[in-house]
């Protein structure tokens, strides 16, 4: 079996290398971890992934980057691919665009920058049902 699948978007590389640091530091080889600069890269993965059968199961994802927001990124993913599920990172997040990502995206969580890490795999655990 595959797997499980965890997709970071954020568009500075050193936000991509400290979260993936810190998701592999906490769940090691238990996941693939994929990073992405832009929602335009992470779609095309995510078609890919799809195509050959596989899911994506968790996306963590910025809110503020360049030609579409987090938000944006997220509804239209939960449009394609509901059972995605989704975690925002942003110190920059309007509480409107939240809210947005909450009811069109069903978005799982929102957490501010700087996140805190055990709070952020605690919701990363809980996002994908695995015990501690």
């Amino acid at each position: 079996m595959a797997k499980k699948i965890i997709m970071c978007v954020d568009d500075e590389k050193v936000v991509l290398t400290s979260l993936v640091g810190q998701l592999n530091n906490t769940f090691g080889n238990k996941f693939t971890y994929e990073q992405f600069t832009s929602p335009e890269e992470a779609w095309e993965f995510i078609d890919e992934v799809y195509s050959e059968g596989l899911n994506v199961d968790l996306i963590i994802c910025d809110w503020l980057m360049p030609r579409m927001r987090g938000d944006e990124f997220m509804i239209r993913v939960h449009k394609r691919f509901p059972d995605v599920q989704l975690i925002m990172l942003s110190g920059q997040a309007d509480a409107e665009s939240v809210e947005r990502a909450r009811t069109e995206a069903k978005m799982f969580k929102f957490i501010a920058k700087p996140w805190d890490k055990d709070e952020l795999m605690n919701e990363v655990r809980s996002a994908l049902n695995i015990a501690s």
